[in-house]
Parts: C-alpha cells; sequence; structure tokens
C-alpha cells in the first residue's frame, strides 16, 4: 500500500465532519515533500459517497454480497440467461433498498441524517456496483468522493469519482463498531415506571390504529380503482367486440362488391364490343349507299 492510499483509507473513514481537519494537519505533518502537497488535494466527500464509504468499513459483508450478485448478474447477462437474468434483477433492487436502509442507519448512528435526495444517490452508487465492474471496484476501495450512476451499458468515468488515481483495486480497511462506554451508575427504582409504560404502550397502540386506519382507507380505494377498471375494462372489451364483428361485416361486403365489379367490368367489355361492331355495320352500310348514290 502507497503512503497515500494509507492516508486517504484513515481518512475517508472519518466522519465526515473530521475530515478537513485531519487532512489538513496530516498535509501539515508532511510539509516539504511531494507526498503533502498530495494530501492537500484530497477532496471532501459528498454526503452520499461518505455514507457508502463507511458502508464498506462498517458492513462490509453486505458490502461484498451486493458485488457478488453483481458480478452474477453480469455473468448471466453475458450468458443470456433470461430467468436467471430476471431472477437475480428482482434480488438486486431488494439487496439494494435494503442496504440502502441499513446505510441510513450506519449514518444516523454518526449524527448524520440521510435526506431522501441523498438515499437515491447511495441506492444508484450501489447499483452501479452492482451492474459495472469497475464502479464495483471503486465502491470497494471505500475512497468515493462522489456518487455514481451507471446503465451497464456506457463505460463509467471514475477518474473524478475517487480520490486517488490508484483506487481501484483496492480495498478499504474494514472497522470494528466501538461499543460506546457505559457509565457506572446507580440504578433507581422509578415509581412511575409501570404508570409510564403503559402509557408508552398506549401512545404505540394509538398509532398502529391509526395507521391501520390509513392503510384500510388505501385499500379502499385501490378496491374502487380495481372496480372501476374492471368495469371499464369490459366496457373496452364490448366495443373492441363490436368493431370486430363490424370489421368481419365490411370485409364480406368488400368481398361482394369485389365480386358484382368484375361482373361489371366484363358487361363493359361486352358492351364495349358490341359498340365496335354496330360502328363498323354502320360504316359499312353507309359506304354501300354513297357508293349506290353516286
Amino acid at each position: 500500500m502507497s503512503a497515500l492510499l494509507e492516508i486517504a483509507d484513515e481518512l475517508y473513514g472519518l466522519a465526515l465532519a473530521d475530515f478537513t481537519p485531519a487532512r489538513d494537519a496530516l498535509a501539515k505533518q508532511h510539509r516539504g515533500t511531494d507526498l503533502a502537497q498530495q494530501v492537500k488535494a484530497l477532496r471532501k466527500a459528498s454526503t452520499a459517497a461518505w455514507v457508502v464509504n463507511v458502508l464498506v468499513r462498517h458492513e462490509t459483508e453486505q458490502v461484498e454480497q451486493v458485488l457478488a450478485v453483481g458480478a452474477a448478474l453480469r455473468q448471466a447477462q453475458a450468458d443470456m440467461s433470461g430467468e436467471e437474468l430476471r431472477a437475480l434483477t428482482r434480488q438486486r433492487r431488494q439487496l439494494t433498498a435494503a442496504i440502502t436502509t441499513q446505510a441510513r442507519s450506519v449514518a444516523r448512528d454518526r449524527g448524520v441524517k440521510v435526506t431522501e435526495a441523498v438515499a437515491d444517490q447511495v441506492e444508484a452508487t450501489l447499483t452501479a456496483a452492482m451492474v459495472d465492474e469497475r464502479c464495483g471496484a471503486a465502491v470497494r476501495s471505500g475512497l468515493l468522493v462522489t456518487a455514481l450512476a451507471a446503465t451497464g451499458v456506457d463505460e463509467v468515468d471514475l477518474a473524478g469519482a475517487v480520490a486517488v488515481p490508484d483506487a481501484l483495486g483496492f480495498s478499504a480497511t474494514p472497522r470494528e463498531v466501538e461499543a460506546p462506554a457505559r457509565p457506572d451508575l446507580k440504578v433507581v427504582p422509578d415509581p412511575d415506571a409501570d404508570a409510564k409504560a403503559r402509557a408508552a404502550a398506549e401512545e404505540v397502540l394509538e398509532g398502529a390504529e391509526e395507521e391501520v386506519a390509513a392503510a384500510r382507507a388505501a385499500l379502499d380505494e385501490v378496491v374502487a380503482s380495481v372496480k372501476e377498471l374492471e368495469a371499464r375494462t369490459m366496457q373496452v372489451q364490448a366495443e373492441a367486440d363490436e368493431l370486430r364483428r363490424r370489421l368481419a361485416e365490411l370485409e364480406t361486403a368488400a368481398e361482394e362488391v369485389d365480386d358484382e365489379l368484375a361482373e361489371a367490368e366484363d358487361g363493359r367489355s361486352e358492351a364495349e364490343d358490341a359498340l365496335a361492331e354496330a360502328t363498323r355495320a354502320r360504316d359499312a352500310a353507309r359506304a354501300a349507299l354513297d357508293k349506290l348514290e353516286g
């Protein structure tokens, strides 16, 4: 491991607020060397990138599971295995959603609230790691400075997405979760503990009942929508049946008209022949008469 990678590995595992002062202190420590300039140039990660970096260090096994599913997904795509591809795609969506939820919890434990927008960027980064092998390597490095996005078709430019150029191929050092020290306090029984517990339980029950009522109202709305759509489907089907019946009638009528047209054309040909014959006979008669008179 290069000295810069070692320093970056330490810095990007820190709390987001601690990054800049720690980086500047290390740059000052290496003043007068090329390393000082390199350290000073390290950029602070975006919130989404920081969440992923923390996740890689503290939930390493889950991140490796994400990358393993991604590798299997890419192999299924290469093998054109449709059934396996559909199953892995479902697993990918479920897994990225679950890991994103876990990431929000990890960030919250470190005093950082993850907004919906940031959560979407985290999920997009995890998805990119699954569909693109190089994005997966960038995530595994734990040195992201920006969120990632990939379609699996076009190559992703990772030059500005990782802290150092040789981050790809590097794996962040896992961190053990340290449990906070518990103060040695003398426990004093609370005489109102039962009442407080009952009140808390009643509050939870009230909230649960509100959720049930809301869910029931939502269900009723969906059921009404389903019935309306079923009625509309029957109406559209009836209209389609009527159009098909009318089309069949028009096709039959078209065939009959074609037959009549053919007969009419034959009659026209016969009439044209008769006209031509009568014209010739008239012309012959006129010629004979002219000859007699002359």
